[in-house]
């Protein structure tokens, strides 16, 4: 039975992607900043999945080179899923920048130090929105231009730590090669295995379910739904035509927040409101909030995401819209 190293298991898409590896017949090690998380996560997968002895943990710090090569040992395959996430947009951007590329790169230099075959690492859309302005068609070939005007620092880390990934798997030297393989969802939903709704996606859907977004950014970006994501994470690991690839992972098509808010509206969730917010008041009001400043580069603007990659590689449908929307939103209650 083959052992994965799922770094930062304790989040969102790591959960989700250490039950989908169990019910594929993998055995589980899972990094834990403390490991006082590690009953609340084993909980949350046997929701879903029995474990049967084949899921531990280990504490492990993105920024710190102590524990990696441990963690490493006897794994076959790393899905490196954990990245810095920090609530509002850092006043230095260099809190999220540096320990997301410092923190891939330590992954992947013990993944290539122990042996691994493969790294399938958790990167985003955020990393291919070009200069981030008007109607964008992004596909595998796009990068995000990180020094255009208000590109935020999320935006930077994300292209940053996939960019510098990219970098090291083009260097490195010695006898076995390892492996790299991205994965690019867009803004992530659905059901929460654990749920924690500290990730800004599911922190603005719960918001919205409560009604307490009275006026939606216009905005609209291919979404995606977690139970994808962590299947596509798992059959990247041993999918030949994967190898050196980047692939993105969402729906077919771009969506807005006013077609979420619509469906949920139609299926009795009475409070949501699906006004658009005005440019214009947005770009004021982000002149007092440095959350909204960081959302501008976004605003009025469409990006759609070339999916067929991954349908064609791994002979995958995404999930309907409809389905990801109301299995979020029953997840809540």
């Amino acid at each position: 039975m083959k052992k994965v190293l799922v770094t930062g298991v304790s989040g969102y898409i790591g959960t989700h992607c250490a039950a989908e590896l169990l019910k594929q017949g993998y055995k589980v090690k899972g990094t834990l900043r403390s490991l006082s998380k590690a009953e609340q996560v084993t909980r949350a997968v046997e929701a879903v999945v029995d474990p049967n002895r084949n899921l531990e943990f280990c504490e492990l710090n993105l920024m710190k080179d102590e524990g990696w090569q441990e963690a490493m040992q006897g794994c076959d395959y790393v899905l490196h899923v954990a990245s810095p996430f920090v609530t509002s947009q850092p006043k230095d951007e260099n809190e999220l920048i540096k320990p997301a590329v410092e923190g891939t790169l330590r992954a992947l230099n013990a993944a290539k130090n122990a042996g691994v075959k493969r790294v399938v690492l958790t990167s985003s859309m955020v990393a291919m929105l070009e200069d981030v302005t008007g109607n964008i068609d992004i596909n595998k070939d796009s990068w995000t231009q990180v020094d255009a005007p208000g590109v935020s620092a999320y935006l930077k880390s994300k292209t940053l730590a996939e960019q510098s990934a990219w970098h090291f798997i083009e260097k490195q030297t010695g006898g076995s090669r390892l492996e790299l393989v991205t994965i690019h969802p867009g803004p992530v939903y659905g059901p929460s295995l654990t749920g924690d709704l500290s990730g800004e996606s599911m922190s603005t859907f719960s918001k919205l379910v409560a009604g307490q977004m009275p006026m939606l950014p216009k905005v609209a970006i291919n979404i995606s739904d977690v139970r994808d994501v962590a299947k596509i994470h798992v059959l990247a690991l041993e999918n030949d035509k994967a190898d050196g690839q980047r692939f993105i992972v969402a729906t077919q098509r771009s969506h807005t927040f006013q077609e979420m808010a619509q469906i949920l509206q139609d299926n009795g969730y009475e409070k949501v409101s699906t006004r658009v917010a005005p440019s214009f008041f947005l770009k004021f009001m982000a002149n007092f909030n440095r959350d909204l400043k960081g959302m501008l580069p976004y605003i009025g603007n469409t990006f759609n995401g070339d999916v067929s990659e991954a349908m064609s590689v791994f002979d995958w449908t995404p999930i309907e819209l409809k389905n990801t929307v109301l299995d979020t939103a029953k997840s809540l209650e």
